[in-house]
C-alpha cells in the first residue's frame, strides 16, 4: 500500500500530473505491476503505453478521460519536460473554442524531429518539430494543471499555413474563419512580420483587416 501510494503522489506531483514508466522506475520494485493495479482501481490513467496520468480531484480514471488535446499535451510534456511541449494547430484551436465539436485529431510542438504520431484513446495525436522560442505561446489552466498553448494570432496563422496539419483540412477552416473575430490584428500583423514564410491565405487575411487595429 505505501509503494501505491508513493507511486500516486509522484505521479500526481509530475508537469500535467503525467509520468512515463521510465521515469516511474526508481519509485520501488515491481513498478509495472504497482502502476497496474493503480490503473485497475481507478487511481491513474493509462493514456499510452508507459504513460500515466493522475485523474484530478480524485476522480475514477476508469470513468475519466481528459480531452484529446489536453491528453496530448500532457504526453509530449511527459517526454520532453516541463514548458517544452505546446499544444498548436487543430488542439490550439479547440482549446480557444474556435472548433467547437470533437476533433479526432491534435497538434503538438515538441522541440524533437521524427516523432510518430501516437494514438490516445479514440483520437490522434501529432507531433510537429518546431523552434519553440519562435512560437507565440502563452501559459494557461488546464484540466491537467499549466501548460502552453498556442497564442490565438500563432493559431490562426497556423491554420492557415498548414490546413492538413493534423489530417483534418476541413476543421483548419473552420477554426481559421472562427478565430478570426477573436485576434488582436497587430499583434498577427507582428506575428506575420517575422514569420519565414507567408502564403497567399495569410496574406488575405491581412489585405481584409487592413486598418483595423
Amino acid at each position: 500500500m505505501a509503494e501505491a501510494i508513493s507511486f500516486l503522489r509522484a505521479v500526481a506531483r509530475s508537469p500535467m500530473r503525467t509520468m512515463r514508466y521510465q521515469d516511474a522506475r526508481g519509485l520501488g520494485s515491481n513498478s509495472w505491476r504497482v502502476l497496474d493495479e493503480l490503473v485497475d482501481q481507478g487511481a491513474l490513467k493509462r493514456l499510452a503505453r508507459g504513460i500515466y496520468t493522475a485523474p484530478p480531484d480524485g476522480r475514477d480514471a476508469r470513468t475519466w478521460s481528459p480531452s484529446l488535446e489536453i491528453a496530448g499535451l500532457a504526453v509530449a510534456t511527459a517526454r520532453h519536460g516541463s514548458r517544452n511541449a505546446i499544444l498548436m494547430g487543430l488542439g490550439a484551436a479547440r482549446f480557444w473554442g474556435a472548433i467547437p465539436r470533437s476533433v479526432g485529431a491534435t497538434v503538438v510542438a515538441v522541440p524533437v524531429a521524427g516523432r510518430r504520431p501516437l494514438e490516445v484513446g479514440t483520437g490522434t495525436v501529432h507531433f510537429a518539430y518546431r523552434e519553440l522560442e519562435r512560437v507565440e505561446a502563452v501559459l494557461q489552466r488546464t484540466e491537467l494543471g499549466s501548460g502552453l498553448i498556442a497564442t490565438r494570432e500563432q493559431t490562426l496563422y497556423d491554420l492557415l499555413m498548414r490546413p492538413a496539419q493534423g489530417g483534418d483540412a476541413e476543421a483548419a477552416v473552420e477554426g481559421a474563419r472562427n478565430l478570426l473575430p477573436q485576434i488582436d490584428v497587430t499583434e498577427f500583423r507582428d506575428l506575420v512580420a517575422t514569420a519565414p514564410r507567408v502564403n497567399d491565405r495569410v496574406r488575405s487575411i491581412l489585405d481584409s483587416r487592413r486598418g483595423a487595429s
